[in-house]
């Protein structure tokens, strides 16, 4: 089986010009394999270095060192920290989904359309999202009332379900999960575990941050513990 992700030696060290250019290291000698259709939770304390990890593999941080080849369906073979913006654009759009406990939208832009666009962004028809986002944000009980209304005035726990929910209509090959279930009630939870099982079913791959090991050790295939900017383990769930 030809693995969907394989990082080697990822490392990102962040330069503080305004304190001398002191050198604070996220993350250092990273090594991660990724099949397909497979769950990797990492578990350690905040400022571990974990969400640099998903942050690098996202894009939204350039790696220092190190390769993170994705098997995508556009480009092949692609080594992510080399890619240009338009193919991290392109991958993002149709490939790799990333959900974290903060929402940025338009403010403007009502919960159903955050929805809608994702699915638009990959060619459905206007009716076709619209109908797809529905059904998704009634999974996810968004009360229906909220659907019109802009995500701006929403609680934490709401606006982290339209979070999810916005990455996981769009089935990607890769799914990155930034504490998925901060804020969530217990109910929620049971969704977001039953969500991210039928994700695995259909092929979806999946690396998640988690604080909550119980939810976790019942949807990770592998998991991993980080430290100091390093990752130790790699044991089976």
């Amino acid at each position: 089986m030809q693995p969907l992700l394989r990082i080697r030696n990822l490392s990102k060290t962040f330069t503080l010009h305004q304190l001398n250019s002191k050198k604070i290291v996220g993350c250092t000698s990273i090594d991660l394999t990724l099949n397909p259709g497979h769950f990797i939770g990492i578990t350690g304390k905040s400022g571990a270095g974990k969400s640099t990890i998903l942050k690098c593999i996202y894009r939204t941080y350039i790696p220092s060192e190190g390769t993170m080849r994705f098997n995508s369906s556009q480009y092949g073979m692609i080594d992510l920290a080399q890619a240009s913006e338009q193919q991290i654009v392109d991958i993002r759009r149709k490939e790799i989904g990333y959900v974290s406990q903060f929402l940025k939208v338009l403010p403007r832009v009502s919960a159903l359309r955050v929805v809608q666009e994702a699915l638009i962004e990959m060619g459905n028809t206007e009716e076709e999202a619209e109908k797809s986002a529905r059904v998704m944000l009634a999974f996810f009980q968004l009360p229906e009332k909220l659907w019109d209304a802009y995500p701006n005035t929403f609680s934490g726990g709401e606006k982290l379900r339209l979070n999810l929910a916005r990455a996981m209509i769009k089935q990607p090959k890769l799914l990155l999960l930034d504490e998925p279930t901060a804020s969530l009630d217990n109910q929620s939870k049971e969704f977001v575990k039953d969500m991210m099982i039928k994700l695995k079913k259909s092929g979806t791959s999946m690396v998640g941050i988690f604080h909550d090991l119980d939810f976790m050790e019942q949807v990770v295939d592998l998991e991993y513990a980080m430290s100091e900017g390093q990752l130790n383990g790699g044991l089976a769930v």
